[in-house]
C-alpha cells in the first residue's frame, strides 16, 4: 500500500484511515469502501462512536441558504456503530490488515458497499467569489461521537468528528461501439442548390485530453463557396434533482480556414481537443469530482444504465459537437448575406481505465 489517507478529530479521540480515495464504478458493482477508525474510549461517557458514509447533492451558494437559494439533499446515507462494537463484522481484507497495523490495538475495521445506482462525483466549477463547498455530487466518510446515530436534536461538536471526501468514478469500457454520424443536405441562403455535409467520428468514446479527429465530407452543389469551417463543443448540464435547471456552456470553439468552392468536393479530418485548461474561468462548468489540492478534468459524460432513475443521479452531463460550414456574403451587403450549414454529433468523454 503506497499511501494512507488519515484524518483526526479535533480532540484526537478518533482517527480515520483510508487506503484510497477513488472508488471505481464497474457498472455491475462498485469498489467497496474499506477503512479503519481508531477509537480512544477514555472520555466517551455515554456516547457511542459511529462511522457514516454519505452521497450528497449540493446546489447553490452556502452563504445564501438562509434565504432559500441553496439546496442540499442526502441522496444516500449509511451509518454503522463501531463502538461499543455492534453487529458490523466486515470480512477483513488485506487493505484492512495494513490499516489496522497503522492504527494499532484501538483500530476498528469497517466496510461500506456503494449501490450501483448512485451518481459519480461531479463538481460545478466555482466562481472567484464563491465560498464554502462547491456545488455538485460528492461522497464523504465521517467518524463521529454521539449518543444516537442521527438525532437532529443532538448537537455534535465539530471537534468530535473527522471526515474525508472520497470520489466515485467511472472508466471507459475496454471496447466501444462505432462512432456517431450525421448527414445533412441543405442550401445556403440565397442559393437554389444544396450542400451535402457528412460528419462522423471514428469511435463512440474519447478520453479526456485525447485529440478528436472530426471527419468531414462535403459536396458543394451551391453557387456559394465555403469560406471557413467552425467546430464547437458544448457541455450540457442537466440538474435533475433540484429544479430541472438545464444549461449549456461552450468548452471549445475553433475556426479552420478551409475553403470549398462552388461545385467542389472536400474531405478532411479536423482535430479538436476540448480541455478544462482552456475553460478555467467559466463558473458552473461541470467537472469530474475534485479532491482538495488535486486537479481534475471536464466532467465525464453521464452513462445512464437501464433501470436507473434519472432524479437520483442529481446532475447529468452530456456533450455535443457542432460543425458549421460558413459561406460569407460578398459585395455591398457583405455579412448580411452570410449563411451556414450545420451538423451535430453527440460526444462521449470519459477517463481511460488505468493500466494494471
Amino acid at each position: 500500500m503506497a499511501k494512507v489517507f488519515k484524518k483526526s478529530s479535533g480532540n484526537g479521540q478518533i482517527v480515520l484511515y483510508l487506503g484510497k480515495r477513488d472508488f471505481v464504478d464497474h457498472v455491475d458493482n462498485v469498489d467497496p469502501v474499506e477503512g479503519v477508525l481508531k477509537i480512544d474510549p477514555a472520555d466517551l461517557g455515554d456516547r457511542k462512536v459511529w462511522i457514516q458514509m454519505t452521497c450528497a447533492f449540493r446546489y447553490g451558494r452556502e452563504d445564501l441558504d438562509v434565504i432559500g437559494l441553496s439546496f442540499r439533499k442526502d441522496i444516500w446515507v449509511q451509518c454503522i456503530q463501531l463502538y461499543p462494537p455492534a453487529d458490523h463484522q466486515p470480512t477483513i481484507s488485506p487493505l484492512h490488515e495494513a490499516l489496522l497495523k497503522k492504527a494499532g490495538e484501538q483500530g476498528h475495521a469497517f466496510t461500506f458497499k456503494i449501490p450501483t445506482n448512485l451518481p459519480c462525483s461531479v463538481t460545478l466549477q466555482p466562481g472567484e467569489d464563491d465560498k464554502g463547498k462547491p456545488c455538485g455530487v460528492d461522497f464523504e466518510v465521517k467518524g463521529y461521537m454521539a449518543k444516537e446515530a442521527d438525532n437532529p436534536n443532538e448537537k455534535i461538536v465539530k471537534t468530535d468528528t473527522c471526515r474525508l471526501v472520497i470520489r466515485k468514478i467511472q472508466f471507459a469500457p475496454n471496447s466501444t461501439g462505432a462512432g456517431p454520424k450525421q448527414t445533412v443536405c441543405r442550401g445556403f441562403m440565397m442559393s437554389d442548390r444544396p450542400v451535402h455535409l457528412e460528419v462522423f467520428l471514428d469511435k463512440e468514446i474519447y478520453y479526456h485530453g485525447e485529440p478528436i479527429p472530426v471527419k468531414l465530407k462535403v459536396r458543394n452543389e451551391s453557387n456559394k463557396g465555403v469560406n471557413k469551417i467552425k467546430i464547437t463543443v458544448d457541455q450540457t448540464t442537466d440538474v435533475v434533482l433540484y429544479s430541472a435547471d438545464k444549461y449549456t456552456k461552450n468548452v471549445l470553439s475553433e475556426e479552420f480556414l478551409e475553403t470549398v468552392e462552388a461545385g467542389a468536393t472536400f474531405e478532411k479530418a479536423l482535430r479538436i481537443t476540448p480541455l478544462l485548461a482552456n475553460n478555467k474561468e467559466k463558473r458552473g462548468l461541470a467537472l469530474d469530482g475534485r479532491l482538495k489540492d488535486e486537479d481534475t478534468n471536464l466532467a465525464s459524460t453521464t452513462i445512464i444504465r437501464p433501470g436507473m432513475e434519472r432524479d437520483i443521479l442529481g446532475i447529468l452531463v452530456s456533450y455535443k459537437i457542432k460543425v458549421n460550414l460558413v459561406a460569407g456574403g460578398g459585395g455591398f451587403l457583405g455579412g448580411l448575406t452570410s449563411s451556414d450549414v450545420t451538423a451535430e454529433l453527440p460526444l462521449i468523454l470519459m477517463n481511460p481505465k488505468p493500466k494494471a
